[in-house]
């Protein structure tokens, strides 16, 4: 599958993370993003995980745990319109989700071996969707989208993550690898 969403795929909204994505096979390239991205985290220590760049932003371990939510969330979201289902399904908020997600209470290494199982996962189903499931849709939060929309907005949503965690969190003048 290597055909990009067109934007009757997704809202608009969702090409801030579509665009993110380069060009080439999804399915490599959320196999290789989980390669390059987890060396930076693995880099991290337990401590280092706890950072905050400002007093009411969420740390480095809960940007994990939300990568993790979303990645399960948008995965969900195109099993549930690749295997035929069409009742729309609610929307999500990520904050609702950060507060039951007791990130804080896990581990960093943890959080890390969360991430490595659930790409895994994604990257699983991905590979194994039939060529005509890629373009099924349905609606979610009240917006459509295609299930191949929902495979790029899980790379872009990880990649626009990891773009703020490097600008910051993870530059020198944040203080995170001090």
């Amino acid at each position: 599958m290597t055909k990009r969403p067109e934007h009757s795929e997704a809202a608009e909204y969702y090409f801030t993370y579509i665009d993110k994505v380069p060009h080439g096979h999804i399915c490599r390239i959320l196999q290789s993003q989980s390669v390059d991205i987890l060396p930076l985290l693995e880099g991290l220590s337990e401590s280092q995980s706890d950072y905050r760049y400002a007093a009411d932003k969420w740390s480095i371990r809960e940007v994990l745990a939300h990568l993790n939510d979303c990645e399960r969330l948008f995965v969900f979201r195109a099993f549930w319109f690749a295997r035929g289902f069409n009742s729309p399904l609610p929307s999500f908020d990520q904050n609702v989700a950060m507060l039951a997600a007791g990130a804080s209470q896990r581990s960093w290494a943890d959080h890390l071996a969360e991430f490595r199982a659930v790409r895994a996962a994604s990257v699983a189903f991905f590979n194994g969707l039939p060529d005509e499931a890629w373009d099924k849709r349905g609606t979610a939060s009240d917006n459509p989208f295609s299930v191949r929309a929902l495979a790029y907005i899980t790379a872009g949503h990880v990649a626009h993550h990891v773009a703020i965690l490097k600008e910051r969190y993870l530059s020198s003048a944040s203080g995170a690898h001090e």
